[in-house]
């Protein structure tokens, strides 16, 4: 079993930044696809991006690239989302994800999934 911890969430003006940490707890993140997603009230969940542990191989959806950036800290089990040029569409509860993963791929479905964290709020205000 892997529980996932998501911080760093809060309020923040458009064009301001924020980072999110997925802390991992259970065991380590090793042989896992780790990924972000988001949902907006009266939304479905969306792909935001993700990451292979192992091998590093990153995904992003194309609305946030050049604006986000996804990265690992192997000592600490923890992942982070650096949120850049923050627009009040990117306003979501953010989460993360995990899944055992043999290959060196990472996958974009929610579907794909099967641990999550609870979830932490973005808002950006206009």
């Amino acid at each position: 079993q892997v529980q996932l911890v998501e911080s760093g969430g809060g309020l923040v003006q458009t064009g301001g930044s924020l980072r999110l940490s997925c802390a991992a707890s259970g065991r380590t993140f090793s042989n896992y696809a780790v990924g972000w997603f988001r949902q907006a009230p009266g939304k479905e969940r969306e792909f935001v991006t993700s990451v292979n542990w192992n091998s590093g191989i990153t995904r992003y959806a194309d609305f946030v690239k050049g604006r986000f950036t996804v990265s690992r800290d192997n000592a600490k089990n923890t992942l982070y989302l650096q949120m850049d040029s923050l627009k009040p569409e990117d306003t979501a509860v953010y989460y993360c994800a995990a899944v055992f993963v043999r290959e060196h791929y990472t996958f974009s479905a929610p579907d794909d999934y099967n641990y999550w964290g609870q979830g932490t709020q973005v808002t950006v205000s206009s």
